[in-house]
């Protein structure tokens, strides 16, 4: 069980444990009306790493509490997608670090305008300066702790649509929102899953997917030269909100823009 708390009737509790220390994750899901895209996944996503952390929670009961959103939200937003956030944290109370054993958690529910869709023809990115560092316990975890991503994402600007982040030794690991995929001569590589931040859904599916076909795909450190050298193809962005956008411009450096996958994956025929 848990606490239930709708954003729109004033939030958490000061004393939630998300708050004071990120002790918490979260999922955001796009939805249409009253269903939403890879839904099963994102909820299965949040127990799974929940789970991780060491909170428990039903995935029937998270699958009602969309419903029971759907129900509140999707009229509000006069027919567009939307996106629907869940946001689960410890639960309130303790002093200090260690948590009050028994603790309830807490689960606030919001909801927010789709983003712009990004340009099918490619959008431009930056590298970060902010290095990405991950923490072998929490990869992959949606955490409420995103403060490399709030950095990073301040050098954002009017041209750049997202900055990748990259690890300690230059290799290009994820955008603060997004995850990569490169097409690189007759393989697609994207980092592996223990080397993320979030590991998305969007890209287990499209991994998956693509296996599924008989692409060849190649979990591996993707390097700067690999994006600029001669072999690379296409570089795509992942994100179930917004979906697979390529990439036009990586740090003023044109790459060849492929729009074929992006046929891939229709948010509509995902719906659930």
């Amino acid at each position: 069980m848990f606490r239930l708390y709708w954003a729109d009737e004033g939030g958490l509790p000061a004393g939630d444990r998300g708050l004071a220390y990120g002790d918490g994750l979260f999922e955001t899901i796009r939805m249409s009306g009253h269903r939403g895209v890879l839904l099963s996944r994102h909820l299965e996503r949040m127990v799974r790493d929940a789970a991780r952390l060491g909170i428990e929670v039903s995935r029937k009961e998270l699958a009602n509490v969309c419903v029971e959103a759907a129900q509140r939200f999707a009229d509000r937003f006069n027919s567009e997608d939307w996106v629907l956030k869940l946001t689960l944290t410890r639960g309130s109370g303790g002093r200090g670090y260690r948590p009050d054993p028994g603790m309830e958690p807490n689960l606030m529910v919001s909801a927010s305008p789709l983003p712009p869709v990004p340009d099918p023809a490619g959008v431009a990115v930056d590298v970060s300066k902010v290095p990405l560092t991950v923490n072998p316990l929490l990869a992959g975890i949606k955490s409420l702790n995103r403060i490399e991503q709030v950095l990073a994402a301040s050098d954002l600007g009017p041209s750049l649509f997202e900055v990748m982040m990259a690890d300690r030794d230059g290799n290009l690991v994820e955008g603060t929102r997004t995850n990569l995929l490169l097409r690189r001569g007759d393989c697609w590589l994207t980092p592996p899953a223990s080397s993320l931040a979030v590991a998305g859904v969007l890209r287990q599916w499209l991994l998956e997917r693509l296996r599924q076909r008989g692409d060849t795909v190649t979990e591996r450190p993707v390097t700067v030269n690999d994006v600029l050298g001669p072999d690379c193809q296409g570089l795509f962005l992942l994100n179930s909100v917004l979906g697979i956008v390529p990439v036009r411009t990586i740090a003023g450096h044109d790459l060849p823009v492929d729009g074929g996958l992006a046929t891939i994956f229709n948010p509509l025929e995902k719906l659930e």
